[in-house]
């Protein structure tokens, strides 16, 4: 964060108990939050693995967020057409869009979740706006779904092959072309390598090109890392063993749903549709000048989940009576800890779990 207010935390690491589910198995189970009030901490961490020089922890002089006069996706709602690629079991898909649903503000204050929510942290990302002052919208909802268990590009992608697959949903009738507020969110299974999963990312977004599938249309993809790198990219949830782990090394954090792969993307997710929303084209809202590989509002508060974050610190965060880590409220009782955003207005990364 930028912001120069000293934050004041336990100075103590606390130890959060190790349970046998860390790893894939883990995501077998769903658990039901607890209603105690939960505690707030603030753990220190090894910096993640795939951490950049995009991570922006200090001075908010370091960072030059400008606007490139593109579109961001203004219209209400924005419609997210979701494609499940591989096998994914029921509970996993369930707590998947219970993230997504929980962004639009809920219709009545009875069924609105506890602040800090979800649809909360979403209102960062609508501060942004295009060059008619229209904001992003506020309403997120899943349109269509498609389940494409056949593995139409085979069990490995590319970054073209994605293309192949959203072409492949859109041709086989599930969803209609929206290129006016529209995302296509494409999320593999354990299973399913991707080029540069694992390796450099753990998500990314783009638009598919008019030859790829005949429009172009703004989409994103999430793997699911439980089994093949669960330490890079469901971190803080599971910390790589060469860090030192163990009793007198850092302890990973108690994923809110238990399940260490899953929990994991939707921090993913959130961050990418956050960049989708607000840099569509990838024409709009970034930092740096390559528009091929731009800084954007999720890259830069990479890590940062709470107020005191950085220098190893993900901030101050809430666990239940069960040790399970969140920051933020969801539909259904869920919770999810979700990386926080750059606000163009504070000119920090920012968060609804803030306590300054």
């Amino acid at each position: 964060m930028s912001s120069p207010v000293l934050i004041f935390s336990l100075p103590t690491i606390f130890l959060i108990l190790l349970h046998s589910s860390a790893d894939a198995s883990s995501d077998q189970q769903q658990y039901q939050t607890l209603t105690t009030k939960p505690q707030y901490f603030n753990p220190k961490l090894p910096l993640r693995p795939l951490s950049s020089s995009k991570r922006f922890e200090g001075s908010s002089d370091m960072v030059h967020l400008r606007y490139h006069m593109g579109p961001v996706l203004s219209s209400s709602p924005i419609n997210i057409y979701l494609i499940w690629y591989g096998r994914w079991p029921a509970a996993h898909q369930l707590l998947i869009k219970d993230f997504l649903l929980s962004i639009s503000p809920a219709h009545t204050r009875r069924a609105s979740p506890p602040s800090p929510s979800v649809s909360e942290w979403w209102r960062t990302v609508t501060l942004y706006t295009d060059q008619t002052g229209a904001n992003v919208s506020r309403s997120v909802v899943i349109a269509g779904e498609h389940h494409d268990t056949a593995y139409s590009q085979g069990s490995h992608l590319t970054r073209l092959t994605v293309q192949d697959v959203i072409a492949s949903a859109v041709r086989s009738a599930p969803f209609q072309v929206d290129h006016k507020n529209g995302i296509y969110l494409i999320l593999t299974s354990e299973d399913v390598t991707v080029q540069d999963f694992c390796r450099a990312v753990c998500g990314f977004h783009y638009f598919t090109f008019p030859s790829k599938v005949g429009y172009t249309l703004p989409y994103a993809w999430v793997g699911n890392s439980g089994k093949q790198c669960p330490d890079f990219c469901a971190y803080p949830f599971v910390i790589p063993s060469y860090m030192g782990t163990g009793v007198s090394g850092p302890q990973h954090l108690v994923p809110p749903n238990g399940a260490a792969g899953v929990d994991g993307m939707i921090s993913v997710i959130g961050h990418e549709l956050a960049e989708v929303a607000t840099n569509p084209l990838v024409n709009a809202w970034y930092a740096g000048e390559d528009p091929i590989s731009p800084t954007e509002i999720g890259d830069l508060c990479e890590g940062l989940y709470g107020t005191g974050g950085g220098g190893g610190y993900i901030g101050q965060v809430m666990r239940d009576g069960a040790g399970r880590s969140f920051n933020v409220n969801g539909r259904r009782g869920r919770r999810f800890l979700v990386q926080w955003v750059w606000n163009p207005e504070l000119k920090a990364c920012a968060g609804p779990n803030a306590l300054d």
